[in-house]
């Protein structure tokens, strides 16, 4: 039996509705046939929102009856979108999985294989300079969180503002081996006093706040996902103190 749909939205000359095209997309994808209805002019959008007693646009119907908006049309299909403060770890793991993808790729592309000790190298340096641009996106909003739970940031609040500029300093150094007087301390530094803070405010006094990690504007919880961005570059400063030790 075949599946259709009715589909109101949005196709003006300067305005197409984003949510409407993914609307279609979506039912398509659920193997629905479309009778998409464009709403061509402001008039005949509000004569629409007025007859069906609607705020937004698009509308889906499906056998006569009315889902509702693009949100509406996914909860229909199971997978709702994330509530407003829902915890998510994407950030975190898109973060992750690009580094990894990039030190691979270079590390393959100059040394002729992926798994080499310089990967790791780049894996860990090329994350901290993604973690350290999402905090430089709003320095504003990141220092306002850090400022909860970073021991020294909360005596000296200057720190919360320098930060992400460490953290990117510290990243974009090791990456290329240079200026190893400066990158290894500003790392290990950073990295220790983060490591302490973190621990400190999630495992002894049992708070639950959002993690500055990733910037203001994700919902990453504070604990496992910080402690181990400042293990990291702890790490990362042993590692290459003991390596240009050993030169």
């Amino acid at each position: 039996m075949q599946k259709v749909a009715r589909l109101y939205r949005m196709v003006m000359p300067k305005h197409v509705c984003p949510y409407g095209l993914k609307a279609k997309w979506l039912l398509e994808r659920k193997g629905f046939t479309v009778e998409d209805h464009p709403l061509t002019t402001r008039e005949e959008t509000d004569a629409f929102k007025a007859e069906h007693d609607v705020a937004t646009t698009p509308q889906v119907f499906i056998a006569g009856e009315r889902i509702g908006g693009y949100d509406a049309l996914r909860t229909h299909f199971g997978n709702p979108p994330k509530a407003d403060g829902e915890t998510s770890y994407t950030p975190v793991i898109a973060v992750f999985a690009v580094g990894l993808g990039l030190a691979l790729s270079l590390s393959w592309w100059s040394l002729g294989t992926p798994m080499t000790i310089r990967a790791a190298e780049w894996f860990v340096a090329f994350s901290m300079a993604m973690l350290a641009m999402l905090k430089l996106q709003d320095v504003e909003k990141f220092s306002s969180m850090f400022v909860g739970y970073d021991l020294l940031a909360r005596r000296w609040v200057p720190y919360s503002y320098l930060y992400p500029f460490l953290e990117a300093l510290a990243a974009i150094l090791m990456a290329g081996h240079l200026l190893p007087w400066l990158s290894i301390p500003v790392a290990f530094s950073i990295g220790t006093i983060g490591a302490v803070s973190v621990f400190y405010a999630v495992y002894i006094q049992k708070r639950d706040i959002k993690c500055a990690c990733v910037g203001g504007s994700g919902n990453v919880p504070l604990g496992f996902v910080s402690l181990t961005e400042n293990l990291a570059m702890m790490a990362m400063a042993i590692w290459m103190l003991a390596r240009y030790a050993l030169a």
